[in-house]
């Protein structure tokens, strides 16, 4: 019996070494994935009034541009959006108004490496304007302060493709319309003016681009004027689904 006893007490003692080793084990783990977490650094902050009134449309531009450098490489700014949501819920101050196409394969603030708080983002197919759109803009610039707009087509644009097949069906057909100038302007083209030929399409895209702007400052007086007085830019741009980058307009040749 003694030696039973013994035994027990033995085993007893080995089951509570191992348990404190296992404890000892986890807790180091834990310890450096805290350790980990600590000394990984996310950006937190939100565009203040300060930063955003001391921006220049060109300072935003190179902004944009070099956010679309981390996104093409897959570098994207580690952002710790519990913070942002909190700040920016005091105000917001965003830079840029960006009119993109409403094409899931765009997702616009990722592109420029931007998060909460940062840009206006407007979407609708074919990245058009209307008056809902303009007033937006205007908005944006005039009453929050951003400082450039930028008019994002993309490549192999579904309603550019069908605007070109001209398409009739439900409320599209209108929208679709608006693509028409664009096309119209191309009709010295040769070769294959349909959906088929990629060239095609994205001389129509390139050619929406070019339009939308200068709709932007038709239709808006107050846009163009402060423009013309240096507050803002608009400039026209291209997403590349291939690659994930965006050509500006003032770099094509």
């Amino acid at each position: 019996m003694k030696n039973k006893n013994v035994f027990l007490n033995l085993i007893l003692l080995i089951c509570f070494g191992l348990f404190i080793s296992c404890g000892e084990r986890r807790n180091d783990v834990t310890d450096k994935k805290e350790t980990k977490t600590d000394s990984t650094k996310s950006n937190s902050k939100v565009v203040t009034k300060e930063e955003q009134s001391a921006l220049t449309p060109d300072k935003v531009l190179t902004l944009l541009k070099t956010g679309n450098e981390n996104y093409v490489k897959g570098q994207l700014t580690e952002q710790n959006i519990l913070k942002q949501i909190n700040e920016a819920a005091k105000g917001q101050y965003p830079k840029a108004v960006i009119l993109s196409c409403i094409d899931s394969r765009v997702p616009v603030e990722k592109v420029f490496d931007q998060s909460i708080g940062d840009i206006f983002v407007a979407r609708v197919a074919g990245n058009i304007v209307n008056p809902d759109i303009l007033g937006s803009m205007e908005y944006g610039c005039e009453e929050a302060g951003a400082k450039l707009i930028v008019v994002l087509g993309h490549s192999e644009c579904g309603a550019v493709k069908a605007a070109i097949d001209d398409v009739k069906l439900g409320n599209i057909t209108e929208l679709l319309s608006k693509l028409r100038p664009a096309i119209n302007s191309l009709n010295s083209e040769k070769g294959d003016k349909t959906s088929k030929n990629k060239d095609f399409v994205q001389k129509v895209c390139d050619e929406n681009v070019k339009l939308t702007i200068e709709k932007i400052r038709q239709g808006s007086p107050l846009l163009k004027e402060m423009e013309s007085k240096g507050k803002i830019k608009i400039v026209g741009a291209v997403y590349s689904l291939q690659d994930g980058k965006v050509t500006f307009f003032e770099e094509k040749k």
